[in-house]
């Protein structure tokens, strides 16, 4: 029996081809899930951007903007809805990729040919890790720019106000809360007004009243200001402090100049101030660092005038002794992320900068005998031995107490102290709550995938159903979990780091369950489809029912 001629290698030629099943795989599966998550992502944002446009529509449309700022408040409008829509995309993806690929028997197919599940998941798993970088990294710099230009342009568009027009017969808000205008009649071809009566209330040490026979009226050159040219009437004036005073004065021709009344739209520059959401990681980092110096100088002065206070026998409120003075945790996820970047050497980006000393702190080298909870900034210029968004030991922030401000501790100045401990803790926890949303948003890409593929492989003839049920019921989930986590941690009920990762310990606790228990299986990847999720369910419900009602009957029976 003839063998199979090998292929042979000329002199100096290439070898011949080499297949490579693990690549061929890996590039398979990437394939199947690019579709999905393509159109995931389009339709997702696509939906969620026309319903927030549609909220703002009004506030777009009939004020004379140019459609060049409309588009830019399209375009802004996009990134923030990215970040919440491509963590769902992604579960949809791996779901109904993997889906499709067990309801053909593909899967079934290559456990056959020897290929195990851990490498259908490893390049799934590599791509999820991608995709995680890359939304911290668009979460940190590309997010925070455009919801501040997205604010500056909402700030600018709420400034401008629609066309000026008037209507007859009506009393006509000019300027607002300032001036009224009321006519009989109105001739919009030449802009002529007959029976003018104007009502001035921009002076509060008098009433205006302006009577004309006749008026026109235009826009100055500037398109801004409203010129008023009267004619033949008369001009009263009541002084509010003596209202039985009347000066009234006639004229013949009058002009009145109304500035703002069609002012145009002007897009402003970059000098708004910036909430949380309008910034990176380490610019929300060194507020942190200067809410902690807040509330280190504020904590020290309070617990000295309560100290002072029960020695002078100074009687006080019951509230201000159980007042929380806990020292603010001195980990931080946003010292670790931008002393990370300043290792790697990223320092041209505007986030990434030392923050500077703090007014009243000593910033010295660490030094051994200070311990490692002594970390500081060289400022400005090059980190030594420490990251650069960490300032100087909160321990250096308690002064000596002063024996004059001692003596004079009263209930109101402890109550004012108090208020500003309680100012900076709600400030340090709102700025970790976004920091730790920021990571937490991103590696719920990941979770995400660990946790579609075990549900997607153990039921595979689900389809479209079994997708959308799914994403909508873990995305409706984790996004109750991320919201009531936020409230919780503004409250003070759980520290920030726990709240905001709360939702995403439990997923991935779930998801790594269902993974070991999919590799356990001995089963194949026929599965179920939604009929099997159904009965399931209704078994689960009457188990528990059953086991309520002998309860019942024993507690009955005693």
């Amino acid at each position: 029996m003839l063998s199979p001629a090998r292929p042979r290698r000329e002199p100096g030629g290439d070898p011949p081809c080499k297949f490579h099943p693990v690549k061929i795989l890996s590039r398979y599966v990437l394939k199947e899930h690019l579709g999905p998550l393509t159109f995931a992502l389009t339709a997702l944002t696509s939906l969620l951007l026309l319903n927030y446009i549609a909220k703002q529509f009004a506030n777009l449309v009939g004020k004379g903007i140019p459609w060049s700022a409309v588009a830019d408040f399209f375009l802004l409008s996009i990134p923030f809805t990215v970040a919440l829509t491509l963590p769902m995309a992604v579960l949809v993806a791996t779901l109904h990729a993997f889906s499709r690929m067990a309801s053909e028997n593909e899967i079934t197919a290559l456990k056959a040919s020897g290929v195990g599940l851990k490498s259908l998941m490893t390049p799934v798993l590599t791509a999820a890790a991608c995709v995680t970088v890359f939304m911290i990294i668009f979460n940190d710099q590309i997010l925070p720019r455009t919801n501040h230009q997205l604010a500056v342009l909402q700030s600018d568009i709420a400034q401008k106000k629609p066309t000026f027009a008037l209507r007859e017969q009506v009393i006509n808000e000019v300027s607002p809360g300032k001036l009224f205008l009321r006519a009989n009649r109105l001739d919009e071809g030449s802009n002529l007004m007959r029976g003018v009566t104007i009502y001035d209330m921009s002076d509060p040490t008098r009433h205006r009243t302006i009577y004309a026979d006749s008026g026109n009226m235009a826009l100055a050159r500037n398109q801004s200001d409203l010129l008023m040219t009267l004619y033949h009437g008369t001009m009263q004036d009541v002084p509010v402090t003596n209202p039985d005073q009347l000066q009234r004065l006639f004229f013949n021709v009058d002009l009145v100049t109304v500035k703002g009344v069609a002012n145009q739209f002007q897009k402003s520059g970059e000098g708004q101030s910036k909430g949380n959401r309008e910034m990176s990681v380490c610019e929300m980092q060194r507020e942190v660092m200067r809410g902690r110096a807040d509330y280190m100088a504020a904590r020290t002065e309070f617990l000295q005038g309560l100290q002072s206070a029960r020695k002078n026998g100074v009687k006080l409120m019951p509230d201000l002794y159980t007042t929380d003075t806990r020292l603010p945790s001195s980990w931080s996820l946003g010292g670790l992320y931008c002393g990370l970047l300043s290792r790697i050497g990223v320092r041209k980006l505007g986030a990434q900068q030392p923050a500077p000393p703090i007014r009243g702190q000593r910033v010295r080298p660490v030094t051994p005998d200070r311990g490692a909870d002594a970390p500081t900034v060289k400022a400005p210029g090059k980190v030594q031995g420490t990251p650069a968004v960490r300032t100087a030991a909160p321990a250096r922030i308690y002064s000596k107490p002063d024996t004059a401000m001692s003596a004079q501790v009263t209930p109101s100045t402890l109550e004012v102290t108090r208020i500003r401990l309680a100012d900076a803790r709600t400030s340090i926890d709102g700025y970790e709550i976004e920091i730790h949303k920021k990571f937490a948003l991103a590696v719920a890409c990941f979770v995400f995938v660990m946790l579609g593929a075990p549900i997607a492989l153990r039921f595979p003839r689900g389809g479209v159903g079994l997708t959308l049920g799914v994403s909508l019921f873990v995305f409706a989930l984790y996004y109750i979990g991320l919201t009531a986590g936020a409230a919780a941690a503004s409250a003070g009920l759980l520290p920030p780091y726990i709240a905001m990762w709360a939702a995403n310990v439990i997923f991935g606790l779930v998801a790594v369950t269902l993974l070991w228990r999919m590799g356990k299986e001995g089963s194949t990847a026929r599965g179920g489809d939604m009929a099997e999720v159904s009965e399931s369910v209704k078994a689960w419900m009457k188990k528990q029912m059953r086991s309520r009602h002998l309860m019942r009957e024993r507690r009955s029976d005693v």
